[in-house]
């Protein structure tokens, strides 16, 4: 069954244009309230069917400097690109309508008709659920999500190609398939009932119905958008904190053996991290002083700088709280970006973020799967996902936060931020269990480094990424 149809009535035109006006402004206006929000638009459907007349349309009737338009052609999917890659720069801010001409449905449909081996049925489910799924997730992120298909029967295509001028007609044919192909028309309508039934289907025979269908397709969803749950319905169970992190080793190499090991281990890491066919993603949590950037500088030392990126991330800027918590990662990470290391991360959701309340407990409860299922994405499109936390004891990091203060070129490093979180230890490190616990999978496990001796930290850490690569 197709998504539920409204009561469709041609409108006045200009009634029409004044209602889509007000509720696109109303929209707009919500970006500066606690509970903003954005939409997306996805269309696609058979080719002269009207999809392009009827944004256009749409662009007429409302404020068209608030409704951004992309169009791409359809991307092949690649096995080093998560389907949702292409578009994440193009998830609009809170306030925002964007609509996608060309989306993760139309690459879909365009990789299973095109490549010499198609995409079986039971792969081409796994991707639609794998593509609801993302998209409830940017819904949960306040980013509503509404899908449209311009649908159009096989004679009247075949009309209006015979219409067009022969000029067009090869641009339509260079550009999508060809639609002059009967078994290619019907295979696509076949495909494409296995995930548009939670779609609006526009029947598009009639040019001015279609227009007015899809306007009010839009106006009800901006109407409608729903108020998302701050509260939670069920009791939050702590993990126990493991013994590791409570009492992180004590133990001490020796400056000689520090020397010798890591003189051979940069090597072996460069050449393990320069050689792996897949792209490696590198993140790092942890205690403050713990020396996530230490670990970082002998990860990289003998690397090129050209090779990799190190994304050192902070409380996120303004324009970045208005789109999905998980948007400036995905941005960050790029199929052409072979090594990218990230010094704090996505985690921050359910530390930093829980503890200070920056993030209310339905958003960072439900945080843990989104987090498994972006790294799973990314672990199954040839990316190696590698996790540190690094525990120092409480008395560590004071000895640590001192000895900056004293150092004339680490002073920058000690804030009385810093010294302020102290008085979180406690809550840090309830949350590092609970992260502990409910991230660590198969595909992106953590490795947790408990020693109170920098040079140990920095030698487990190099063992690890080895052993994760199958270089040890």
């Amino acid at each position: 069954m197709m998504k539920e149809e409204l009561d469709f009535v041609v409108r006045d035109e200009e009634s029409l244009s004044v209602d889509l006006i007000e509720a696109q402004y109303a929209l707009k206006n919500s970006r500066d309230q606690k509970n903003g929000k954005s939409l997306v638009i996805l269309v696609s459907g058979i080719e002269l069917a009207g999809k392009g007349e009827a944004v256009k349309q749409l662009r007429e009737w409302v404020d068209p400097r608030y409704l951004r338009v992309k169009a791409d052609p359809a991307h092949l999917f690649s096995d080093k690109q998560t389907f949702w890659q292409p578009y994440v720069r193009f998830i609009p801010a809170e306030g925002q309508i964007q609509v996608m001409f060309g989306n993760w449905y139309s690459d879909l449909l365009a990789t299973t008709m095109h490549v010499s081996r198609p995409l079986d049925d039971t792969l081409f489910d796994a991707y639609v659920d794998s593509m609801r799924t993302y998209e409830q997730d940017l819904k949960n992120n306040h980013v509503e999500v509404i899908k449209v298909w311009f649908d159009l029967s096989w004679k009247s295509l075949q009309k209006r190609l015979d219409e067009m001028d022969a000029s067009e007609q090869r641009w339509h044919k260079l550009h999508g398939l060809d639609w002059r192909n009967k078994k290619q028309y019907d295979t696509v309508q076949k495909l494409r009932q296995q995930f548009t039934n939670d779609w609006f289907v526009i029947d598009c025979e009639d040019e001015t119905v279609r227009d007015q269908q899809f306007a009010q397709h839009i106006l009800r969803a901006l109407k409608e958008l729903p108020r998302h749950r701050t509260s939670v319905r069920t009791k939050w169970k702590q993990t126990i904190t493991p013994e590791v992190l409570l009492n992180p080793a004590h133990d001490i190499l020796s400056a000689e053996n520090y020397k010798t090991e890591l003189k051979k281990l940069t090597k072996k890491v460069s050449d393990a991290l320069r050689n792996d066919p897949r792209n490696i993603v590198i993140s790092f949590e942890g205690m403050d002083a713990a020396g996530k950037g230490g670990a970082i500088k002998r990860i990289v030392k003998k690397l090129d700088p050209r090779e990799y990126d190190i994304h050192t991330i902070a409380a996120p800027e303004k324009y970045e709280l208005r789109r999905p918590y998980l948007w400036r990662f995905w941005t960050k990470i790029q199929p052409e970006e072979k090594i990218t290391i990230f010094d704090r991360s996505w985690y921050g959701r359910v530390l930093v973020e829980r503890i200070e309340g920056f993030a209310n407990p339905v958003e960072w409860q439900r945080a843990y799967d989104e987090i498994n299922r972006f790294e799973k994405d990314l672990t199954e499109n040839q990316h190696v996902m590698i996790k540190f936390w690094l525990a120092i004891s409480k008395e560590e990091q004071e000895a640590r936060f001192k000895a900056r203060e004293q150092t004339p070129h680490k002073r920058f490093k000690i804030t009385p931020e810093d010294w302020r979180n102290r008085g979180h230890w406690d809550e840090y490190l309830n949350a590092a269990a609970d992260m502990l616990e409910r991230t660590n999978t198969d595909c992106a496990p953590w490795h947790v480094i408990a020693t109170n001796d920098k040079y140990s930290a920095r030698i487990q850490v190099l063992k690890a990424i080895l052993k994760q690569l199958k270089a040890d």
